[in-house]
């Protein structure tokens, strides 16, 4: 077994105050130091992709819930999510970037999904989307990244996650404007105890009763 799910509440709050900053200019105005000009769009009736289909997504679907999202969801295996307005497969992830206002990445590292999001999917996301990152840094080829961010590709990026990680104090994503970091802290070191310490706990309890554990790696699919 392992942690998956555990940590799924506190991810998905950091998701969503990443979109809602990144949506709302709060990354802009923490940086001024002079009263400017307003900015920002709303959450509300907003187009979010997902992509991955886990504990976080289905935390995620929830707190978006009052927003009144248009939400898509891209996972391994189709499935109807409390939430989601459309579930689509792995395969058919470049078709749900388009036209989408977020984009959230919480899914897992794999072969398959290591440089999901380069320039390709960049453009095709489009000028009004804002990426944010709560996976790994992994997923996304930082290089486009920063070209995307500088050129007005997409409108901006918000990153718990980074490649490479820790990200330099000299790297271009940190002068750049339209983009949000914050240094892996979706789970905390203070947030990450008690909830692993209660998985354990349930697992031990489980593998006692001989009742299914939690958080069962699944190897077929890497995670």
């Amino acid at each position: 077994t392992c942690a998956k799910g555990a940590y799924a509440q506190p991810v998905a709050e950091l998701a969503l105050s990443l979109t809602l900053a990144g949506l709302r200019g709060v990354g802009h105005y923490a940086q001024a130091r002079t009263w400017g000009a307003q900015r920002g769009r709303s959450l509300t009736g907003a187009r979010v992709t997902v992509l991955g289909g886990g504990g976080i997504t289905e935390a995620l679907l929830g707190l978006l819930a009052p927003f009144g999202c248009h939400v898509t969801v891209v996972r391994n295996r189709v499935r109807d999510m409390v939430g989601a307005d459309v579930v689509v497969a792995a395969e058919g992830y470049l078709d749900a970037l388009a036209g989408a206002d977020v984009v959230v990445l919480a899914l897992a590292l794999t072969p398959e999904t290591r440089g999901i999001i380069s320039r390709g999917e960049l453009e095709t996301m489009g000028e009004q989307a804002w990426l944010v990152n709560v996976a790994r840094g992994q997923h996304v080829v930082t290089e486009d990244l920063v070209w995307a961010l500088g050129e007005g590709v997409i409108a901006g990026a918000a990153l718990d996650v980074t490649d490479p990680e820790p990200l330099p104090d000299d790297h271009r994503l940190w002068s750049l404007g339209n983009c949000i970091v914050t240094p892996h802290v979706a789970v905390t070191a203070a947030l990450a105890q008690p909830r692993l310490a209660q998985r354990i706990a349930t697992n031990v309890r489980r593998f006692a009763d001989g009742a299914d554990l939690v958080g069962r790696i699944e190897a077929n699919l890497g995670y």
